[in-house]
């Protein structure tokens, strides 16, 4: 046993308080959907496949361009270098840097050797750094930067007592060989760390079910194929980079990483579209806005090769969703939803012009292999299944619910429960915290949060996080934060 996973055994599921009765109407109002895929392969054993099979394009960034073959073999010679490093099945390292085609080799080079992949975002601030490496219990900070580290992941590495191991020294190496070190579909395979009320941020586990079946729920709904290309262009702290990074690596297609520079920019974003063929993209409703008024701005319609704009990360406007339908109708607008606990995304909604009539836009339904449930808490503080219509807090079952949060047991415990309806995969329910109500037409639908946790910008943030780092400061007694939405003034 790992310490990753002695620290995740220690933290006994809670029970939800439900009556029989209410769980036979649980189960009778609940969203699921099964698909058969297969869950016991590692992405870099498909890479390595789809390489044997004839050679193709697999992912590229601004400086460079590699094959599956090619992206193969440098996810074995980085793991080689790892291996000879100290790092061991089960294991937790850290990948520090700007987003590129190392990273998404250092992620596979992970799965070879059956390790926990955590981001250290190049643009955090040193002490997030080193309290992401300290929490995760980071054996080393593997850097992918060709030049000098930057100074943050440096100070916070230093901090944490993590050493820096260089992704240029792989190059030297001799391939790994052998098996991805695949235990079973319930390892962990990454952290990501969330927001945390308390000022700690939380370490989120996601197992390999978990993420598999997410990268499938994509390819299933977008009708993915060889052709797709992805763009990359999420932070490496947010779960959408995991999916982008590896998703077209199952079937045979092609990630395209975007830098940081060209992401912000949106008529250099939407060149980058246009000139590497990019099929889909996934952006907050807020760069979606902003892609639109620059295009606008540059005289109208573009993005001709697109196939598909996901939504995510924070509430979709209906106003932005006309826009895309008018504006853009060659591509198809998806909305987006899911927590970071459940392997990102647990419902996708197609939206269509009839959408629009409403207030706010359907979540949807449930990616494949997931259960929604709807329940809400009565005085008696028991749990009763709500009917279509009505509004209660949404719970997650299914291949996607993570393992917990490493090394935090009580919010484990206030957010992940033995699940009271049957067999399901991992025997976990995740409260996400969401007020929501099943429309007439069979979809979810976002209400709010039921607690203090916010979005902004697409972030998920805790305003006691907020305030708690406000009173570290020695000059100040007290504090209290609350969102103000300055727009509705102007």
């Amino acid at each position: 046993m790992t310490i990753l996973d002695g620290l995740l055994a220690q933290t006994a599921l809670s029970e939800l308080a439900i009556s029989g009765e209410e769980v036979e109407r649980a189960r009778k109002f609940a969203m699921s959907r099964v698909h058969e895929v297969d869950l016991s392969d590692a992405v870099i054993t498909r890479v390595e496949r789809i390489a044997a099979a004839g050679d193709r394009p697999a992912v590229r960034d601004e400086t460079r361009a590699l094959s599956y073959a090619e992206l193969a073999d440098e996810a074995r010679r980085i793991a080689a270098l790892l291996e000879r490093e100290g790092v061991l099945p089960g294991t937790v390292v850290a990948v520090g840097g700007v987003r590129s085609v190392t990273v998404i080799a250092a992620f596979l080079a992970l799965e070879l050797l059956g390790a926990v992949y955590v981001p250290a975002d190049a643009n955090w601030p040193a002490r997030r750094v080193a309290g992401v490496l300290e929490q995760a219990g980071a054996v080393l900070l593997f850097n992918t930067d060709p030049g000098e580290v930057t100074p943050e992941l440096v100070e916070g590495a230093a901090e944490a007592g993590v050493p820096i191991v260089r992704a240029r020294e792989a190059a030297g190496c001799p391939r790994w060989e052998g098996e991805a070190r695949l235990e079973g579909i319930d390892q962990p395979r990454y952290m990501l760390f969330t927001s945390g009320s308390t000022g700690k941020p939380k370490g989120a586990v996601v197992e390999h079910q978990g993420m598999v079946n997410h990268l499938y729920a994509k390819i299933v709904d977008l009708e993915m194929d060889d052709r797709d290309v992805v763009a990359q262009t999420a932070p490496l702290g947010f779960d959408i980079s995991i999916w982008q990074m590896l998703c077209p690596l199952v079937n045979g297609g092609q990630v395209h990483v975007i830098s940081d520079e060209v992401s912000y920019d949106s008529v250099a974003f939407a060149d980058a579209i246009d000139g590497q063929r990019i099929t889909i993209v996934e952006l907050v409703p807020t760069m979606v806005r902003l892609l639109l008024d620059d295009l606008a701005a540059q005289g109208g319609a573009r993005l001709s090769g697109l196939r598909w704009m996901l939504a995510t990360g924070e509430e979709l406007p209906t106003e932005v969703a006309r826009r895309w339908l008018l504006e853009m109708p060659q591509a198809g607008l998806v909305n987006a939803y899911g927590p970071t606990e459940c392997s990102d995304d647990v419902t996708h909604h197609i939206v269509t012009l009839g959408d629009l009539e409403l207030l706010r836009l359907p979540i949807g339904t449930p990616v494949i292999n997931t259960d929604l449930y709807v329940l809400r808490k009565e005085g008696d503080d028991h749990w009763y299944a709500c009917e279509p219509g009505e509004t209660g807090e949404l719970f997650v079952g299914g291949h996607g619910v993570g393992r917990g949060y490493l090394g935090d047991h009580d919010r484990t415990r206030d957010a992940f429960f033995r699940s009271p309806f049957g067999p399901s995969p991992t025997g976990r329910l995740y409260r996400t915290g969401d007020a929501v109500k099943v429309l007439p037409q069979g979809a979810l639908q976002y209400l709010g949060r039921v607690d203090r946790q916010v979005k902004i910008a697409g972030v998920r943030m805790e305003l006691g996080e907020i305030e708690a780092v406000l009173q570290r400061h020695p000059s100040v007694g007290a504090a209290a934060v609350v969102v103000h939405d300055f727009a509705t003034d102007l």
